[in-house]
């Protein structure tokens, strides 16, 4: 019998966001002074992602002649297998093999019991429910991959035995899952059960932006610890939040594994009121630098309820399981927020700019087509009507992107 790690090694990347055109102008005596594109410059984070799996390492057989056994001295009193996954959307795309396996293995780490006989030998099956597994549950800040060994009778594979490895004893976890549920409570005290899908999703999206800095080499960044007490975390960190905070307030969510521009990423799968969408919570923390390098930070909507074709403007999933076609948009940002242009109407937009300007806030405009957002360009920007509708302002930072027809007005410095 031999053993070996089943680790996953931890890889970092340059996360890519949006490339939009900064740009400052200068509104005074109802004349307009430009600046450069580079006199603002946006500022992106890298990344660092370990995938969602422990994928396991090739392990050699050693053949047993006898059936292999725990003598009776070292066997211990096995917890129950407990079926709490029932809905999860990773484990609904299992059969019944895998989806027992799953129920083998998460009962093995809550119980945060030694190991476990699994009910199948297929080393693929066991693999598979481990990956949905992870993908359901973010929460498992103890258990860090597995190890599995094969037992062998006259060449035959008879048995095998999952292994959790825990990075913690039950003392220690005990311990710092009281900390986080502090921390929890606390952040949901402005957030309500009842409150709608929506309103949730949002809340956790701004939770984790203004109170979670992305720092590449956070401790614990692969888990929940990182977000929760170190407030600094990387994208898989991010997704493992998320898909712990929706949870306790009611909403399925999923962590999605894949890449962004190419490189490693995670981000998440949400259901809010019965149709599914993406968040990436890693990219909601954005910001820019003005030309005397004043950072400025802000909350990027785009990648809080995205649609699959939205998704893969930036992301590239995968994952061993299909995931759905999301297509829907009642609880996207810009439209619930009233912030979706369709028609040209200056003075509501004017209207929206004076609110934002009083706010000091950033106010970001999506439009449903491209020469309804060069129209406001011109005559907001250019023609420098934005000041009709903010009293006394004298300077405005704006980012254009075309990627998602977009202006966003800086009103926060």
């Amino acid at each position: 019998m031999e053993k070996k790690n089943c680790k996953v090694p931890c890889r970092m990347k340059k996360l890519y966001r949006r490339i939009i055109c900064i740009l400052a102008i200068v509104l005074s005596l109802g004349s307009m002074a430009g600046c450069s594109p580079e006199d603002l410059q946006k500022y992106l984070p890298e990344d660092r992602y370990l995938p969602r799996a422990q994928e396991p390492e090739q392990v050699a057989e050693a053949p047993n002649q006898k059936k292999a056994q725990t003598p009776k001295a070292e066997q211990k009193k096995v917890s129950p297998i407990r079926k709490i996954s029932v809905g999860k959307y990773a484990y609904e795309q299992l059969n019944a093999e895998g989806k027992t396996v799953y129920d083998e293995m998460l009962s093995t780490i809550l119980s945060q019991e030694e190991k476990i006989s699994l009910s199948t030998i297929d080393t693929e099956v066991m693999r598979h429910a481990y990956t949905a597994l992870c993908s359901d549950y973010g929460g498992l800040f103890w258990v860090n991959g597995y190890v599995f060994t094969r037992y062998t009778k006259g060449g035959e594979l008879v048995s095998l035995e999952f292994s959790p490895k825990y990075t913690m004893a039950k003392k220690e976890r005990r311990q710092i899952q009281k900390q986080i549920d502090a921390v929890v409570e606390q952040w949901f005290a402005g957030i309500s059960i009842n409150d709608t899908d929506y309103q949730k999703a949002k809340y956790v999206y701004e939770l984790l932006a203004l109170n979670t800095e992305y720092v590449e080499d956070a401790e614990e960044s692969q888990n929940i610890i990182s977000v929760f007490l170190g407030r600094q975390t990387v994208c898989q960190g991010y997704a493992c939040a998320v898909q712990y905070l929706l949870e306790q307030l009611g909403i399925e969510s999923a962590i999605v594994a894949g890449k962004a521009l190419g490189e490693p990423h995670a981000w998440n799968l949400i259901c809010l009121d019965g149709e599914y969408y993406y968040m990436d919570a890693t990219w909601g923390n954005n910001g820019y630098r003005n030309k005397e390098g004043v950072e400025t930070s802000f909350i990027d909507y785009n990648y809080m309820a995205m649609t699959t074709a939205e998704m893969q403007m930036g992301h590239e999933p995968d994952m061993e399981f299909d995931l759905p076609d999301c297509t829907a948009v009642l609880n996207n940002y810009y439209i619930k927020e009233g912030n979706y242009i369709e028609e040209w109407q200056p003075d509501h937009i004017g209207t929206m700019l004076g609110s934002a300007w009083e706010e000091k806030t950033v106010l970001t405009l999506r439009f449903s087509d491209d020469s309804l957002k060069e129209q406001a360009f011109q005559y907001f920007v250019q023609d420098g009507h934005v000041a009709d509708y903010c009293p006394g302002i004298t300077q405005v930072n704006y980012l254009e992107d075309s990627l998602w027809k977009e202006i966003s007005f800086c009103f926060n410095q």
